[in-house]
Protein backbone atom coordinates (compact mmCIF):
# COMPACT_ATOMS: atom_id res chain seq x y z
CA UNK A 1 0.00 0.00 0.00
CA UNK A 2 2.48 2.67 -1.02
CA UNK A 3 1.09 6.15 -0.39
CA UNK A 4 2.67 9.55 0.09
CA UNK A 5 -0.04 10.44 2.64
CA UNK A 6 -1.34 7.24 4.32
CA UNK A 7 1.18 5.05 6.14
CA UNK A 8 -1.40 2.47 7.23
CA UNK A 9 -5.09 1.95 7.80
CA UNK A 10 -7.22 -0.51 9.71
CA UNK A 11 -10.97 -1.01 9.86
CA UNK A 12 -13.05 -2.21 12.80
CA UNK A 13 -16.24 -3.57 11.23
CA UNK A 14 -18.04 -4.06 14.54
CA UNK A 15 -17.59 -0.40 15.51
CA UNK A 16 -17.49 0.97 11.94
CA UNK A 17 -14.30 2.87 12.65
CA UNK A 18 -11.44 3.53 10.27
CA UNK A 19 -8.03 4.07 11.84
CA UNK A 20 -5.61 5.98 9.61
CA UNK A 21 -1.95 6.57 10.37
CA UNK A 22 -0.54 9.32 8.21
CA UNK A 23 3.04 9.37 6.95
CA UNK A 24 3.54 12.39 9.25
CA UNK A 25 2.89 10.10 12.24
CA UNK A 26 -0.56 11.50 13.02
CA UNK A 27 -3.17 8.89 13.92
CA UNK A 28 -6.90 9.51 13.39
CA UNK A 29 -10.01 7.43 14.00
CA UNK A 30 -12.88 8.16 11.60
CA UNK A 31 -16.28 7.22 13.02
CA UNK A 32 -19.31 5.47 11.53
CA UNK A 33 -17.56 4.65 8.24
CA UNK A 34 -19.44 2.01 6.22
CA UNK A 35 -17.53 -1.15 5.32
CA UNK A 36 -18.14 -0.40 1.63
CA UNK A 37 -16.27 2.90 1.93
CA UNK A 38 -13.30 1.13 3.54
CA UNK A 39 -13.33 -1.49 0.77
CA UNK A 40 -13.34 1.26 -1.84
CA UNK A 41 -10.43 2.99 -0.12
CA UNK A 42 -8.44 -0.26 -0.04
CA UNK A 43 -9.03 -0.64 -3.78
CA UNK A 44 -8.26 2.99 -4.63
CA UNK A 45 -5.06 3.64 -6.56
CA UNK A 46 -4.46 6.79 -4.48
CA UNK A 47 -5.30 6.37 -0.80
CA UNK A 48 -4.62 10.05 -0.09
CA UNK A 49 -6.92 11.30 -2.85
CA UNK A 50 -9.66 8.91 -1.75
CA UNK A 51 -9.26 10.03 1.86
CA UNK A 52 -9.51 13.70 0.91
CA UNK A 53 -12.48 13.21 -1.38
CA UNK A 54 -14.61 10.64 0.44
CA UNK A 55 -13.60 10.55 4.12
CA UNK A 56 -12.38 13.94 5.36
CA UNK A 57 -15.25 16.33 6.05
CA UNK A 58 -17.80 13.54 5.68
CA UNK A 59 -17.19 11.53 8.86
CA UNK A 60 -16.60 12.62 12.44
CA UNK A 61 -13.10 11.88 13.68
CA UNK A 62 -10.91 11.67 16.75
CA UNK A 63 -7.25 12.63 16.76
CA UNK A 64 -5.50 9.82 18.62
CA UNK A 65 -1.78 10.60 18.71
CA UNK A 66 1.36 11.61 16.93
CA UNK A 67 4.43 9.46 16.99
Amino acid sequence: MPSTVVASMNYDAMNRTLLVRYVSGMLYRYLDVPAEVYAEMRAASSKGQFLNRFIKGKYAFEKIARE
